[in-house]
């Protein structure tokens, strides 16, 4: 049925959605979630940063591999550094708490030399996948158990611009890799982020086999963008479309990330 539950109706930018008229106070906190960029200096307690990382553990792991770590960054001039690698933004700086999120095929290497056991099947591109599909789903875990405590955070994917100093500067070993940060702190008020509109779910959600039809969904998502965009005052030249396609346009527009594949290699992953 359609619904006007005024949170469904802010994640969708206005777009009427034919949804399940239901929540849940998990749904809720869910719905109302915004990437933050502005954070007063309040550090990030021990007790919270523990129950996220408990948090995080729960999420599923294939075959209870559990094939990622996290590093916790609370030091100014670690932060500074990890600002600079992922492109000189400010709020690494400025948040009190920096997790940067690993695929970590490192700890299994050493269990299985322990155990004196072959490891060969690391150097292939699926366990790297599982290491990365470990540490999203792990990392939002996190995210969800750190609103729920009143913290803010937004993901750092220019953790992957330079993943060679990250990874000199965190000490990683061989066969990790930072898939991203995450800035985590107290959101300052002065300087509220708000909600952003997403795709509405026919673009998303297929029934039984996939469909390209999804041209009305994106002119209706575009319409919704131009509206958020204007809400926050943000200078964006043309639409959301125009804005993505221009992000894909080439490997220059990936912020050093098209030589990601030599990179890992140099970090010890073969990826067969």
């Amino acid at each position: 049925m359609t619904t006007h539950h005024p949170l469904y109706e802010t994640r969708y930018g206005g777009v009427e959605q034919t949804v399940p008229d239901v929540t849940t106070t998990l749904i809720d906190q869910l719905l109302t979630h915004r990437s933050v960029r502005a954070f007063r200096p309040d550090p990030v307690s021990d007790a919270q940063l523990g129950a996220m990382i408990a948090a995080a553990q729960s999420a599923a792991s294939s075959s209870n591999l559990q094939v990622w770590s996290v590093v916790a960054v609370r030091d100014p001039a670690t932060r500074d550094q990890l600002a600079e690698f992922a492109g000189n933004q400010a709020h690494v700086r400025q948040a009190p708490l920096q997790l940067v999120w690993l695929a970590d095929l490192s700890r299994l290497e050493r269990i299985a030399a322990a155990e004196g056991r072959p490891s060969e099947a690391l150097d292939y591109t699926e366990m790297f996948l599982v290491g990365v599909i470990d540490a999203a789903l792990a990392a939002q875990n996190a995210v969800a158990a750190a609103e729920s405590m009143g913290l803010s955070t937004v993901y750092i994917g220019g953790m992957r611009n330079r993943p060679e100093d990250v990874a000199r500067v965190l000490d990683l070993p061989p066969k990790t890799f930072a898939v991203f940060g995450m800035c985590v702190g107290h959101e300052d008020a002065a300087r509220p982020a708000s909600v952003k509109p997403r795709l509405p779910q026919s673009a998303v959600l297929h029934h039984e086999r996939y469909s390209t039809d999804q041209a009305a969904a994106i002119a209706d998502y575009n319409t919704a963008m131009a509206r958020f965009y204007e809400g926050q005052q943000m200078d964006v030249k043309g639409t959301w479309s125009i804005h993505s396609a221009k992000r894909i346009a080439g490997p220059e527009t990936l912020s050093g990330r098209d030589r990601l594949v030599e990179a890992l290699k140099h970090r010890g992953f073969a990826l067969r």
